[in-house]
């Protein structure tokens, strides 16, 4: 299982909410964080989110076995590390 922490702030909850669209996207809290966790890769559309790019290029708080293999204004992919 792969996870990221995206900070609980009103810019950010569009990264949350497109990324529990996929079925295999769990999301929980956790202290002041949103944890987006699947068992394998996470994929997130920035156009989909509607962020901009400052938004975008600082929603990301923590990794939990998990590394960045894209991270561009196109999108975010997450895999097993």
């Amino acid at each position: 299982m792969i996870s990221v922490l995206v900070l609980d702030v009103p810019e950010n909850r569009p990264v949350v909410e497109v990324a529990a669209t996929a079925d295999t996207v769990t999301v929980e809290r956790i202290g002041p964080y949103f944890k987006v966790s699947a068992p394998g890769e996470i994929v997130i559309d920035r156009r989909a989110t509607g962020c901009r790019h400052a938004v975008w290029y600082s929603s990301v708080a923590g990794l939990i076995a998990a590394r960045i293999i894209q991270w561009d204004k196109d999108a975010i992919r997450l895999e097993q590390r």
